[in-house]
């Protein structure tokens, strides 16, 4: 059985009231995926790449289940995950969105506590590190400690993102994909986060889907690497096979060259760059 299938999938964005064209027309929107079908292993640390666009957070929210195919089916674990009860749904598949939001005054500790309790782990789980807990463990992974009396709304994003990624491993789904989780983060935070996330899924058996803007973090801590190309068109295996200079300047459509500054580069920099080359 695959991990993830993708069988004859199509899907569109609705239209957002009021957004028009610069001739004032109703902008329609341009499909994200058309009769789209592909079947993904599971198992590791998957790391999705590819220029802002071109449909990564769609593939991530289609394959956890919080978006339902126009057409065609996706199949996790055997499973139609958009299909499940909200709770059967979270046990197979945890989802990190890229900008998460919180109206919760609880603070972060007890919070953090209710995740690990209340998912499959039952607050019971072992560090991978120690003979301690796995709560103690990644309140210390995560640099929670000084955070856990105050309320997750009062943090900033970067501390936010700490905490979610924490939520995503205490609640012990099957699954998780993640969609740029670390962007607000240090960078020795990002390392750090990464080299747990790796061991976690070795010792666990965890899949997760990442999307990151870091190329140099796909090739450090990726197992796998699901790259995205313009036209939807994708191509999987190890960061050695996949992230070669020649695929890279096709997906970014971009020189090789520019690729070690990206970065460095703010978004609107690199779409200033992409369009001299086209």
């Amino acid at each position: 059985m695959d991990f993830l299938q993708f069988d004859d999938v199509s899907f569109t964005y609705p239209p957002v009231e009021g957004d028009v064209d610069s001739e004032g027309k109703p902008v329609v929107p341009q499909p994200v995926f058309e009769h789209f079908t592909g079947a993904l292993p599971g198992g590791g640390f998957v790391s999705l790449v590819g220029q802002n666009g071109c449909g990564k957070t769609t593939f991530l929210m289609l394959a956890s289940g919080r978006l339902q195919p126009d057409s065609g089916t996706v199949r996790l674990l055997g499973q139609n995950p958009a299909a499940l009860p909200e709770e059967e749904k979270n046990l197979l598949a945890s989802v990190i969105y890229q900008n998460l939001e919180f109206d919760t005054e609880d603070k972060t500790g007890e919070l953090l506590s209710q995740v690990y309790s209340s998912g499959a782990l039952k607050g019971k789980a072992k560090a991978l590190r120690s003979d301690g807990g796995l709560l103690e463990e990644i309140t210390g992974i995560f640099e929670l400690q000084g955070l856990l009396d105050r309320p997750l709304t009062h943090l900033s994003k970067g501390e936010k993102q700490r905490v979610v990624l924490a939520f995503s491993l205490l609640y012990g789904s099957k699954t998780v994909f993640m969609d740029e989780p670390m962007f607000a983060m240090e960078d020795r935070q990002k390392e750090s986060a990464l080299e747990y996330l790796k061991e976690f899924v070795k010792k666990t058996g965890t899949t997760i889907y990442c999307s990151m803007h870091e190329l140099d973090l796909s090739k450090k801590y990726a197992d796998f690497v699901l790259l995205f190309y313009p036209g939807r068109e994708m191509a999987f295996g190890t960061p050695e096979e996949v992230l070669t200079p020649e695929d890279l300047e096709k997906a970014y459509q971009i020189p090789a060259e520019m690729l070690k500054h990206k970065e460095d580069m703010t978004r609107e920099q690199l779409k200033a760059i992409s369009e001299q080359f086209h």
